[in-house]
């Protein structure tokens, strides 16, 4: 009876997984389609971290690369901050599928994606990398997404 329960536990782990494995290639498959390289959004990273009290961040990306971040305030958000490295992981909508489908969120012990109806990116995204810790959950949210000429 331990090793049925033990194998259905198994099969349906193994089901939720593939299933957001499944869900996350969809919609980076609709983001790319959308063939979207110019564009702002709001980055929220929400964490136990100095940067929370300049969020939200506004991001603008031209060709995959980052044109400009300011914080909360409107100032340049300055690559020389320690942080930067950080925030810059996040920073555009092709990092943020990349990270998704990177070893350490896919082994999370929660993860949490919506997705975006029209183009396909993550508007949110909760991680919680280890359950019984404290301290090691990762909130990131985009909104205001606006393609630019």
């Amino acid at each position: 009876m331990k090793k049925i329960t033990l194998l259905l536990l198994v099969l349906i782990l193994s089901a939720c997984s593939l299933t957001s494995s499944t869900e996350l290639r969809r919609n980076q498959t609709k983001w790319e389609n959308a063939n979207i390289t110019h564009y702002g959004f709001q980055l929220n990273v929400g964490c136990f971290c100095p940067v929370s009290g300049l969020m939200p961040m506004t991001v603008e990306v031209q060709d995959g690369e980052v044109v400009s971040i300011s914080d909360v305030n409107g100032d340049d958000y300055p690559t020389t901050d320690p942080m930067s490295e950080f925030i810059l992981k996040y920073a555009t909508i092709d990092r943020l599928f990349s990270e998704l489908g990177s070893a350490s969120v896919r082994g999370a012990d929660k993860l949490s994606v919506t997705y975006d109806s029209t183009y396909g990116f993550p508007t949110d995204i909760t991680i919680d990398f280890i359950e019984l810790a404290v301290d090691d959950e990762l909130y990131l949210s985009i909104s205001g997404f606006e393609p630019l000429p």
